[in-house]
């Protein structure tokens, strides 16, 4: 028997059946739409954290006192006894590691209003203080007017370069640069704006206001309003995307040195990057992303459980259709084969409608947020894989029944 008249047949006897073929679809229409679901609306938050944290770019990493990404409470418990990194530690580095070329500190305080000609912003403003290597360390450039110069740190000068989105709010028919702002009460002379970089979660990267790290030092002290000593965070530039591993490895023994920690004893410092915060989240979705393979297994599991029964009837209501093509000529194998394909085309049609589920509600976030759109068409031919391999698990035990009828006695069933 052709393939063709296989699935003419196939398809047929699934179609002369709507209400049950429909009911057997439910349940791998749920096993995989649940799966494709949970891993387009990872994917889809996954591609939004990896655009957030690419932050520092390639070829730059951070020294800072506090654990970085997704640290436990008690790693941060932990770090509060570490001494803090300072000023001094950034030129060590700066003076002695030759792989390379940019380094810069910075030092940080949220929650406050920008304030200009009766206007003003609402209280998530953060203030950073920094050195002129800011801008290009943290991939965030100046659009118009200029950066902070390192006159500007050494004097210790009330300029400041605003973000966009302050910009925007307070300055919005007029070009702030060379104007006066208030921020957290206290003037500062706007010398820059920087270019708009837009954030996923909101306005975060242009909500801010740099000032030199030295103006910043006068103002706010070196003491942190919850009474801990402040830390500078350490941006190092590398010279080149492939130096970075090396890089590292350099600051940390000179950054150890620094601060007089043993041979042996572990780092009393963290280091990250864009890349490793990455790969810190991609772990953690990688638990979720078992816990959803493995949920959805057990249903597809059980929906195939379902397929098998309702077969094993169908085999049972359609004896004497089968009776009568054997007498015609139907070897068992054509049987056998008929009844399998019925169950993978089943399968694979509960298959393909899970798949778009899956991808609606998995993408059902990006309605809400700016979050991109998804879809991971790599688990749909997963999907649609493991939906075969279930048909035929399932289906095989029908099939293998159907074809061991014996045309007589399935010719006399009633």
């Amino acid at each position: 028997m052709r393939p063709s008249d296989l699935f003419s047949m196939s398809t047929g006897a699934i179609v002369g059946s709507k209400l049950r073929s429909s009911l057997t679809l439910l349940g791998i229409v749920a096993g995989v739409a649940s799966i494709i679901a949970v891993m387009t609306a990872i994917q889809v938050v996954q591609s939004a954290m990896e655009h957030e944290m690419s932050v520092l770019g390639t070829q730059t990493f951070q020294v800072q006192k506090w654990p970085a990404g997704f640290s436990s409470d008690a790693d941060r418990r932990k770090a509060m006894r570490r001494p803090p990194l300072t000023i001094e530690t950034a030129e060590a580095i700066r003076q002695q590691v030759g792989t390379v070329d940019i380094v810069g500190s910075e030092l940080w305080e949220f929650g406050f209003k920008a304030e200009y000609g009766g206007e003003e912003t609402n209280s998530n403003v953060s203030i950073v203080g920094g050195t002129p290597e800011y801008p290009q360390n943290n991939t965030h450039y100046v659009g118009s007017g200029r950066n902070i110069s390192h006159l500007d740190v050494k004097a210790g000068r009330r300029v400041a370069v605003i973000g966009y989105a302050i910009g925007q709010k307070l300055f919005p028919f007029i070009d702030p640069v060379g104007k006066e702002i208030r921020v957290d009460g206290r003037k500062y002379e706007i010398v820059g704006v920087f270019d708009e970089k837009k954030s996923a979660f909101g306005s975060a990267y242009d909500n801010y206001v740099l000032i030199p790290i030295s103006t910043f030092q006068s103002v706010y002290g070196m003491t942190s309003r919850d009474g801990f000593t402040r830390s500078v965070n350490i941006t190092v530039h590398a010279k080149t995307p492939a130096l970075i591993d090396d890089a590292i490895e350099e600051t940390r023994q000179v950054v150890r040195r620094e601060r007089h920690v043993r041979a042996g004893e572990p780092d009393n410092f963290d280091f990250f990057s864009s890349q490793s915060l990455i790969t810190e989240f991609d772990k953690l979705t990688a638990k979720i992303k078992i816990a959803a393979f493995v949920i959805s297994i057990i249903a597809l599991i059980v929906a195939g459980i379902g397929i098998m029964n309702i077969m094993l009837v169908s085999v049972t209501e359609r004896t004497k259709e089968i009776g009568i093509r054997k007498s015609l000529g139907a070897n068992p194998t054509n049987i056998l084969a008929q009844f399998l394909l019925e169950a993978v085309i089943l399968c694979n049609m509960g298959g393909v409608v899970g798949i778009l589920v899956g991808f609606g509600l998995g993408n059902v976030i990006t309605f809400f947020t700016s979050f991109e759109v998804k879809v991971p068409l790599q688990w749909a031919v997963i999907g649609l894989v493991f939906c075969s391999t279930v048909g035929i698990a399932f289906g095989l035990l029908p099939a293998i029944r159907a074809s061991r009828l014996h045309p007589i006695d399935a010719l006399r069933y009633e």
